[in-house]
């Protein structure tokens, strides 16, 4: 199952990831059982995560991503140097959430001018 990622939501998403840490690392033991648990999980509660990679070169960088895409179901946002940044919908998510019973707020009347120097102590 491929998924794609149409240039805006890749860019959105690549924008949500800025702040973000990596959450898993790949190192000299290369993609383990538990690393890709860990990377499982944290797509199952996340959706959106970073994952570094340690002492690989690109080419070899590029095979990790797309075989954790093709084990994990996931899609390639951005690779930038040794940061794999991985998206995976979360299906439970994606439910629409019901709106929350409030009052509608009551209209007030636009800040003027003299109203605002009124409230500074102006008269």
């Amino acid at each position: 199952m491929t998924i794609e990622l149409s240039p805006s939501r890749r860019r959105a998403l690549r924008a949500r990831a800025h702040s973000l840490h990596p959450v898993a690392s790949i190192s000299q033991n290369g993609l383990s059982a538990a690393v890709l648990a860990e990377i499982d999980r944290s797509l199952r509660a996340h959706e959106l995560i970073k994952v570094r990679v340690y002492g690989a070169e690109r080419a070899d960088r590029e095979a990790l991503l797309s075989e954790i895409c093709a084990r994990l179901e996931a899609v390639s946002v951005q690779h930038i140097g040794n940061i794999l940044v991985v998206y995976r919908e979360n299906p439970e998510s994606a439910k629409p959430v019901p709106p929350s019973p409030r009052k509608p707020r009551a209209a007030t009347k636009p800040v003027t001018p003299q109203r605002r120097l009124r409230k500074q102590g102006y008269s």
